[in-house]
């Protein structure tokens, strides 16, 4: 009997953890989404379109402002085609944004929303560029400019600086001479270069290495002061992003050479500038800056895809010397966003989807996001890479652009995920929060 009733609790307890184990099977995510989709989507969309914007990077600017950058785009670029003129998306932009009357941009049309444009430059202050911000609930944006425009609120518009510049001090020749894109981009180097020793009262370079390392540092610092938030390299365009790790004896050499005549090999430039870049990175993690790299396509008909890799970097964002250096690799490094998403597995680099809001479409947009919030939704965040493109398309309709394809997108990827059981709506809201705000919030010091 004793043996009978001991037989029949252990059924039992066979039983009931056959019951308890279910829930953990149904619990499983699955491959596929439901038939609820859309109704999951509409619902988080409403949710997500209230979610204040932490805009990790752009150009806000006018189109006739030269600070916007520190680049220029080459004549005749190829563009892709959704940064055409004929895109609607643009009309719905700009009806959004100013009541556009029109449903085109033919020039007899165009000239309306241009005159409005020129009118709100005209009349300066700052509250025209925090409409825009409104607008779009964006709070805070990130402006990459040469200086911060005194028509754009800095409560708003956080300043990210370019330091391309300092990797160019010597002879330039042979540099401007490889291709008529460098052509372009090295003048303008070297411009932003004598702006900066101008700002610090150098009528000429130092005399030893010492000399032009304090420069450096001293600009960075007296930046950082001027309301800096993060330094920015655009070396992609340049040269690769492989930055080797010379001796300073080596770069002292090159520089007391050639810092005042003579034209320094290609090695002896690339050495120079290896040595400097690391003199960056290291002022970066005194002043506690961010520093962001373009890591993505570039425009131009040279830019080199694989100098541009993302994974150019490892042996720079994985240095022990940097563990407390933050990296920003703006633009996700398309194309390459899956390299991209797991080179932030390190604790100290961050990519946001930045360019990637207007080269593509927000279908496509969804899947490289659902896939980054899967693996390190911490890590990425919001970017609009708005940016004016002519008169009538300017920064105003390409921040309207990225942002409503960053929602949209968003909500959809979250939309298939809660589907799919990966995780609650709830959950979904709350990693909505994190890419398009929270991130970078706290990234760069604010609260969430």
């Amino acid at each position: 009997m004793k043996s009978l009733v001991g037989s029949g609790k252990a059924v039992f307890v066979a039983a009931l953890a056959c019951l308890l184990w279910v829930p953990r099977l149904s619990a499983q995510a699955k491959p596929l989404a439901g038939a609820d989709v859309p109704k999951i989507y509409e619902k988080l969309l409403k949710q997500i379109d209230q979610i204040p914007i932490y805009d990790n990077h752009s150009h806000a600017t006018f189109p006739d402002d030269s600070d916007m950058d520190a680049q220029a785009a080459p004549p005749d670029e190829s563009s892709v085609l959704r940064l055409r003129d004929d895109n609607p998306e643009f009309v719905a932009a700009a009806k959004a944004l100013f009541g556009y009357p029109y449903d085109d941009f033919k020039p007899e049309h165009a000239k309306w929303l241009i005159e409005k444009k020129k009118a709100a430059e005209a009349a300066g202050g700052t509250a025209y560029w925090d409409s825009i911000l409104d607008k779009l609930n964006i709070e805070i944006c990130l402006a990459n400019r040469v200086a911060l425009a005194p028509y754009l609120d800095p409560k708003r518009f956080h300043w990210v600086f370019f330091v391309d510049s300092f990797l160019f001090p010597l002879d330039n020749r042979d540099q401007t001479g490889k291709n008529t894109d460098m052509g372009v981009y090295i003048p303008l180097q070297e411009k932003v270069l004598q702006r900066y020793m101008k700002q610090e009262n150098m009528g000429a370079l130092p005399a030893d290495l010492a000399g032009y390392e304090a420069f450096v540092r001293q600009t960075v610092a007296h930046n950082k002061k001027k309301g800096g938030v993060a330094m920015k390299f655009e070396a992609a365009y340049f040269r690769s992003l492989y930055f080797q790790d010379p001796p300073r004896e080596r770069a002292a050499a090159i520089y007391s050479r050639f810092h005042s005549g003579g034209v320094p090999t290609e090695e002896e430039y690339r050495t120079f500038q290896d040595y400097i870049f690391h003199v960056l990175i290291e002022e970066a993690g005194k002043l506690n800056l961010s520093v962001h790299f373009h890591s993505a396509v570039g425009i131009g008909d040279y830019f080199s895809q694989r100098n541009g890799h993302p994974l150019n970097l490892e042996n720079v964002v994985r240095d022990p010397r940097y563990s407390k250096v933050n990296f920003v690799l703006i633009h996700g490094g398309y194309p390459y966003t899956l390299d991209m998403i797991w080179m932030t597995q390190s604790k100290n680099v961050y990519t946001d989807s930045s360019l990637m809001g207007y080269y593509v479409y927000p279908s496509e947009l969804k899947n490289i996001l659902k896939q980054w919030i899967s693996l390190y939704p911490e890590k990425i965040m919001f970017g609009s890479d708005a940016f004016p493109f002519n008169d009538a398309v300017g920064a105003e309709e390409t921040f309207w652009l990225a942002s409503r394809s960053a929602r949209t997108a968003i909500a959809a990827a979250l939309a298939e995920l809660v589907s799919e059981g990966a995780f609650s709506e709830e959950k979904a809201l709350e990693l909505a929060r994190m890419y398009l705000h929270d991130n970078a919030a706290k990234l760069y010091g604010a609260k969430p």
